[in-house]
């Protein structure tokens, strides 16, 4: 997305539930403090979630859309869906990524060492369709003579798939290996499957030489996970399916540390929001001790969406240098700090 005039950024804040009320608010004060390098953010604090849910009928206010869509871009916390079905709910996360047309969810998993000069082990990006497969969430239970059976829709488009496979080509454009692996399993679902990784191996032939640089790969998805582990270093951006997607990108949060420190972007042609890639964490709810890195890097991936990549450099160098010290880290990457400690040491480097 480009850096359009603006005389201020105006940013809705959807913190949603669990810890999420927590690491907002910290990627504001980031945001904040980035100074004159973007136009002075104006915040709009949003409801929905759970919690909104349970209060008033509804996990996704007509109000919380209809504000977004007058705002630059957006940053979202977490959502404590429950396990089981309950009448009425909906996730609003999956609604909004529907509703803004956010279509594809772009996740970087970059492992910081603690020698600055080092490559990273693992640098990668996961690039998950975000609107279709299982999570078009259209499901039936009906009865037979083998008992209940459980029964769901799962939805690949060509539309859909070309348009995640295009995102990906150039994302890898900029990025300095420049190789796409297409993740499927399309040896065993050979339509839907085979619709999508068919349709992203056209487009290059598509493309009147764009994407010429690029190389392209391609990965059965159980063996894409099994090679995730032994060998995260063949990965330069990997383009899945939404379900395929989900579960790489968090497993691949594990070769870096923690939940914690992987960001995300909701990106679509005309928005962008931001969102951690942790879950609500109710067990660490309230005790002020949720990693909020995600949460900022979140945000720096939102500027850098929103065509303001110096300031975004700025936040990820400043996060580098207090993972990099050790000094101050919270508890799920073996510290004792605090959100506050790490949220001021990060403050502090900017």
């Amino acid at each position: 997305m480009a850096t359009a005039a603006r005389q201020s950024l105006k940013i809705g804040l959807i913190p949603a539930d669990g810890i999420g009320k927590e690491v907002i608010p910290a990627a504001r004060r980031v945001l904040e403090a980035i100074g004159s390098d973007i136009p002075k953010p104006e915040f709009v604090p949003l409801l929905a979630g759970w919690e909104v849910f349970v209060r008033d009928g509804t996990a996704l206010p007509e109000e919380t859309v209809e504000a977004l869509r007058e705002c630059d871009g957006a940053l979202f916390g977490a959502v404590s869906s429950p396990s089981r079905r309950v009448t009425g709910y909906s996730s609003p996360i999956v609604a909004l990524r529907k509703e803004l047309d956010l279509y594809a969810n772009v996740r970087p998993v970059i492992s910081v060492s603690a020698n600055p000069d080092d490559k990273p082990a693992v640098d990668l990006v996961v690039v998950r369709e975000n609107t279709e497969c299982l999570y078009v969430k259209q499901e039936q239970l009906v009865h037979s003579e083998n008992g209940r059976e459980a029964r769901a829709i799962r939805l690949i488009t060509e539309r859909a798939s070309r348009r995640i496979g295009k995102m990906a080509f150039e994302i890898a454009l900029s990025r300095p290996r420049k190789q796409v692996t297409i993740v499927h399993k399309s040896n065993v679902l050979t339509i839907t499957d085979g619709l999508f990784r068919e349709t992203i191996r056209q487009i290059p032939s598509e493309s009147n030489g764009r994407y010429d640089s690029v190389k392209l790969e391609e990965q059965i998805v159980d063996s894409a996970v099994y090679r995730l582990f032994r060998e995260p270093q063949i990965y330069d951006v990997m383009v899945a399916p939404n379900l395929y997607g989900d579960i790489l990108s968090d497993a691949a949060a594990a070769l870096v540390g923690s939940l914690g420190l992987v960001p995300s972007v909701n990106a679509g042609d005309k928005f962008v929001m931001g969102e951690p890639v942790h879950g609500s964490a109710p067990d660490i709810e309230g005790k002020g001790i949720a990693n909020p890195i995600a949460a900022i890097r979140s945000a720096a991936l939102m500027l850098r969406h929103l065509g303001y990549a110096a300031p975004a450099h700025r936040i990820d160098r400043a996060v580098d240098q207090v993972i990099r010290e050790g000094q101050v880290l919270t508890p799920d990457l073996g510290g004792k700090s605090s959100t506050d400690d790490v949220l001021n040491a990060v403050l502090k480097k900017l």
